[in-house]
């Protein structure tokens, strides 16, 4: 009888060790994966290229350096979305907490076309052509960081992705899953992009090699930018553009200026949030947010009726924000004040009194001025172990640019002027057309998150949807960022993406919504948190990326 107690005991306590045992593993598990670093993190497209930014931290360089890095090997894997060719805005924190904006962004050729926005697309989401290519700024961007805050040389920078371009590299799935539709097939085929991709014309090629770019690069990496705006590479691509009947010029690029200007800074509650002046889009952004955060967002609040009435308030602030985007200009190019009523505490207030929580309306109601929606660019987010942070948006605008290849630099050049396409009247040499890159730094006594998006239009809801679930419906970095999205586009259509809550899409429509399907969806936002010692960084599983830090 003792002996059978004795078991029993043995037994129960065993049971009880077993249970602490997994209780702890789970407790570990679930902190790993809450806190995937303890010291620095990037967020990138793509595992290689959050990789060779962390790899740069890990050498001593800055969080600027591992940035570069990034996008100088998504140039390659992510040839579609931006590159050499392209523009980029960087909204850099140091480790004071100081914040700095250097916009890059491409500006109109001194020889644009009079008639130019003449021949905006109508239907079509692709501008195709030279006659939409901006001067190219991305590199001077890179520069201009590099010397305001980069630790290592400029040359070592290049080094991995030189590499990769010379090399070669198995084709990216995300690129492969684009290269196989129809769409995209159409769009490249018969140009010079399409020896870059494809066998004959028609099958996928199983390794990417970029040669001539990989000598661009070698070039810009020993010469330094110069090279590329003032150099032999200039000459090449000027005129390989002007071959394609192309307008940009040799004194465009001589004449490029990179912009650095403060961030500005809006008050989110216990958040301050940082992010580029126009024509950058995170005025648009910043707008949503603090329409939403007046309603007084939390986890509780997100269940439920309430929860349907979130989504319906949420929809109803886009439409006013699509409502603002005629008034996205470059502010060289006009009133100094340029949307800064649009962080007004009043006009907030004003607009919020306008959304009615039983019905919604017509595209007037909004100001909603019809146009053609768009998509591209790719994002990084960096933290250093320092606390320092860069959030950078780059972009060639739509799906490869204006599809328009320079064959003896390697470059696929942007087609950003279409961005004036339905936001403007007519375009002057040197503007900055209007864009929805906002990249953003958040920044609260606890906590930092520095976060960014891609696709395009789809950016501002994109960002907007993360860091609501973020900061205000309690969910982690992961969830925020890989929860559904929805999306109004410019004519005031509802879509929800692949996957969404059936019986909120139900509700909408009942309110009064037109719910319209769409074939893609093109949101990713990449994003880092750090509270205390614990990171937390996600690349968008959307854009099957991954990303790295220690």
């Amino acid at each position: 009888m003792a002996k059978s107690q004795s078991r029993r005991c043995c037994f129960c306590l065993l049971a009880l060790v077993c249970c602490v045992v997994i209780i702890c593993i789970c407790i570990i598990l679930a902190t790993r994966q809450r806190c995937a670093f303890t010291h620095a993190a990037v967020s990138a497209d793509s595992s290689r290229c959050s990789d060779i930014g962390r790899d740069m931290l890990l050498e001593g360089g800055s969080a600027v350096d591992a940035a570069i890095a990034a996008l100088l090997c998504t140039s390659l894997v992510n040839p579609q979305s931006m590159g050499l060719g392209g523009g980029a805005i960087f909204t850099i924190m140091d480790k004071t907490g100081n914040v700095k904006i250097i916009s890059s962004r491409e500006t109109v050729p001194k020889g644009v076309q009079a008639d130019l926005l003449n021949k905006c697309p109508k239907t079509s989401p692709f501008a195709t052509g030279s006659h939409w290519i901006g001067v190219p700024g991305e590199l001077r961007g890179y520069e201009k960081a590099h010397q305001m805050y980069g630790k290592l040389p400029w040359a070592k920078l290049f080094k991995p992705s030189i590499k990769l371009a010379r090399e070669g590299f198995p084709m990216p799935a995300y690129l492969a899953q684009f290269l196989h539709h129809g769409l995209i097939k159409k769009l490249i085929n018969g140009t010079e992009l399409s020896e870059l991709f494809y066998k004959n014309n028609a099958v996928l090629r199983d390794t990417l090699k970029f040669p001539q770019l990989a000598e661009t690069m070698e070039t810009i990496s020993r010469e330094g930018a110069n090279a590329f705006y003032t150099g032999k590479i200039a000459n090449d691509l000027i005129q390989d553009v002007q071959a394609r009947n192309g307008v940009l010029s040799l004194d465009d690029l001589r004449t490029f200026q990179v912009r650095v200007s403060n961030a500005c800074s809006v008050q989110l509650g216990d958040y301050k949030m940082h992010f580029p002046p126009p024509p950058a889009g995170g005025a648009i952004l910043s707008f949503i947010l603090k329409l939403m955060h007046g309603f007084r967002l939390s986890p509780a609040s997100n269940q439920g009726d309430q929860k349907t009435l979130n989504l319906h308030r949420f929809l109803e602030a886009v439409k006013f924000a699509n409502g603002q985007k005629h008034n996205l200009k470059d502010p060289n190019f006009g009133s100094r004040k340029n949307m800064e009523y649009i962080k007004d505490e009043k006009f907030i207030e004003h607009i919020r009194a306008l959304i009615t929580d039983g019905s919604t309306h017509n595209a007037s109601y909004y100001n909603i001025t019809p146009s053609v929606d768009r998509f591209g660019t790719t994002h990084v987010s960096v933290m250093a172990e320092d606390g320092s942070a860069v959030s950078v948006t780059s972009t060639i605008n739509h799906m490869f640019g204006s599809t328009v290849f320079s064959p003896k630099t390697g470059i696929i050049l942007n087609n950003e002027l279409a961005d004036f396409c339905g936001r403007a009247d007519s375009v002057t040499p040197g503007e900055q057309p209007p864009s929805s890159m906002a990249p953003t730094i958040l920044q609260s006594q606890e906590k930092t998150v520095v976060i960014g998006g891609s696709g395009g239009s789809f950016i501002t809801t994109a960002m907007a949807l993360s860091i609501m679930n973020h900061l205000w419906f309690g969910m982690n970095l992961n969830e925020s960022i890989a929860a559904k999205i929805v999306f109004v586009d410019s004519n005031n259509n509802v879509q929800f993406e692949n996957g969404y809550d059936k019986s909120s899409i139900d509700a909408m429509q009942k309110i009064g919504h037109t719910v319209k399907n769409s074939m893609f969806f093109f949101n990713v936002v990449n994003g880092i948190s750090k509270e205390g010692q614990c990171i937390s960084a996600v690349s968008d599983a959307r854009k099957k990326g991954r990303s790295a830090g220690y």
